[in-house]
């Protein structure tokens, strides 16, 4: 008859710093702690469940208390304090679950062992799992204790829950927070166990046990004995999907061939498929958001590191990536994430899902090809018309080229050419020599760019330099105040801060009081110009805007609550006309 079974997480839980999965930088910590003899007398292991705070509490206890520990800092294994941690008959080792034994009475049971001395080895250690589910009373009452304990005492709390854990606690112990294990550790966890039990397993198969144990190596273990026992010694990738009901990523490699392709009608068969599975469409719309998150990071070397899955499939990660702009993840991780949040309240949750697929179909739609404009270029002079024999044509002599009806004419030689023509619009002008009686050529010029229109039609424009006064300014000030009322803090700053004309006519200076009205002032002092420029028609009117040496009593700006209570100050039956008519503000 076979031995007893012990399942994997029990098995091959670590016995050593050197056997713990993926906690390398704090158990070397540790062992120097140890080595050096600069032990705390309270520390807290904080983290996710499964990733070893218990097993090193365990570990960290049996070496503290070795006779012969090793040159690596282990313990050795072979001293008696060892062998009795070995065998669980340890009196070193007190171990306490505080999710169940979370009293007073508790604690002052655990605070009358701690006055006993060890009897053999140096150190007593307590260790406390779950130690945020003591109540408020059990923290209080471990208080004392915890922060003078006996020199040989030494308190280990272990917690999931670290901001659970009352501050006082905190700051009395020495803090370590352990990592999530990542998924190429778990898989190579997992091959030693697979060497040491004779199971046979694809690497595929591995990698989808360690994404779906999220983080945790007890997690792991557990599900890779339920793979096992149902493959008889023999995990494959299909057989880990089948028993985890995990979805293949496959489907996800599909569906963005889809999207890119813009193929609505592929995406909905693909979709109806995985509800033919059996998967729940939720799982589905969080499976397609994630893949979508490693396409993201796969898209950049920087980013491909956050990849927790084998290089096999890390590469074909990077292969799909290629092909999607960065745009299409931020839009499509959005509209994942909002399917999301509305599933919950959609009344047809398939209905749903399906727009979201539409709708990423869309993202990435075929571009038809541009059709490039080629640049314009001189087009060679034709050669003239043969001329009809009926009605010959006088020959023509390049000194005098025959008139063309779309040509244009030159002025008269009597005539004086205009002192300041104006500038025509450049719409059509010959092209290439005129020969004979060849017609002219015309090409349409592209019109020149909006700015150099706009400072062409400022320079043909004649400057106003009509005389005003300081009243017709302070008026046209005013004006401006007045047809502006959207602009509030403008409009207050205007009101008190009047121009005052500076060193010439046409040049004025407005003095406000603080740095953030100049600020505000300069914003809209190019249309405020604009204004009074054409109100006082004189373009060569300038405004400077300063700061005030000494401060001004500027106006206040009273909100709507501001100014109820300023009438009710002023006038006291206004408090009964509200009371009255059960007025308020909302």
């Amino acid at each position: 008859m076979s031995d007893k079974y012990i399942v994997s997480a029990r098995k091959y839980r670590p016995s050593t710093f050197r056997s713990v999965v993926g906690q390398q930088s704090l158990t070397h910590t540790l062992k120097t702690a140890i080595a050096s003899g600069r032990l705390a007398h309270a520390y807290l292991f904080c983290g996710p469940r499964g990733v070893g705070k218990t097993t090193c509490a365990r570990i960290f206890a049996k070496t503290i208390n070795c006779e012969h520990p090793t040159p690596e800092g282990e313990a050795c294994n072979e001293c008696p304090s060892c062998k009795a941690f070995n065998e669980q008959r340890s009196y070193n080792i007190n171990e306490l679950d505080a999710a169940s034994n979370n009293s007073v009475d508790n604690i002052r049971d655990l605070t009358e062992q701690v006055r006993i001395p060890p009897q053999t080895g140096r150190y007593r250690v307590f260790i406390i799992d779950e130690v945020h589910m003591l109540s408020q009373a059990a923290f209080n009452a471990f208080l004392k204790t915890l922060e003078e304990p006996p020199e040989y005492a030494i308190f280990i709390l272990a917690t999931t829950e670290k901001q659970k854990v009352i501050p006082t606690i905190l700051s009395r112990c020495q803090i370590y927070d352990f990592a999530r294990i990542t998924v190429p550790d778990i898989v190579q966890q997992l091959q030693y166990v697979c060497e040491q039990e004779n199971i046979e397993a694809e690497p595929a198969a591995l990698n989808v046990i360690a994404q779906k144990a999220d983080g945790a190596m007890r997690d792991a273990l557990s599900i890779f004995d339920q793979v096992a026992a149902s493959t008889e010694g023999h995990i494959t990738y299909q057989s880990a999907l089948d028993n985890l009901n995990v979805l293949d990523y496959d489907y996800y490699f599909r569906l963005v061939d889809a999207f890119l392709a813009g193929d609505v009608n592929q995406s909905l068969l693909i979709y109806k498929d995985i509800r033919d599975k059996g998967f729940d469409s939720q799982f589905f719309i969080n499976g397609l958001a994630q893949h979508l998150r490693d396409l993201m990071v796969a898209s950049t070397p920087q980013t491909r590191q956050l990849l927790e899955m084998n290089d096999e499939v890390a590469q074909r990660y990077g292969v799909q990536s290629t092909k999607l702009a960065p745009a299409f993840y931020y839009r499509a991780l959005d509209l994942c994430n909002s399917c999301d949040l509305n599933y919950r309240n959609a009344s047809s949750k398939q209905l749903l899902v399906e727009l979201t697929l539409i709708k990423l179909c869309q993202l990435v739609t075929p571009q038809p090809q541009q059709s490039v404009q080629p640049p314009i270029q001189k087009i060679a002079p034709q050669p003239a018309p043969p001329q009809s024999p009926q009605r010959p044509a006088a020959p023509a002599t390049p000194q005098q080229p025959a008139p063309s009806p779309r040509a244009e004419q030159p002025p008269h030689p009597a005539q004086p050419a205009p002192s300041h023509p104006q500038p025509a619009a450049p719409a059509a002008r010959p092209v290439g020599r005129v020969m004979g009686n060849a017609p002219r050529i015309m090409v349409n010029v592209p019109n020149a760019p909006a700015a150099t229109q706009q400072a062409s039609a400022a320079a043909s424009t004649p400057q106003r330099t009509q005389p005003f006064s300081a009243e017709q300014l302070q008026a046209a000030w005013h004006s401006y105040i007045d047809q502006h009322p959207q602009e509030r803090a403008l409009c207050t700053t205007m009101s008190y801060a009047l121009p005052a004309r500076g060193d010439s006519d046409e040049h004025y200076v407005m003095v406000v009081g603080s740095p953030t009205e100049q600020k505000n002032v300069e914003e809209h002092k190019e249309a405020l110009v604009h204004f009074l420029c054409d109100a006082v028609k004189n373009d060569r009117l300038t405004l400077d805007i300063k700061v005030s040496e000494v401060p001004i009593d500027t106006p206040k700006i009273l909100s709507p609550r501001e100014v109820v209570e300023e009438i009710k100050r002023h006038n006291p039956n206004f408090t009964q006309f509200l009371k009255d008519f059960d007025l308020g503000l909302a």
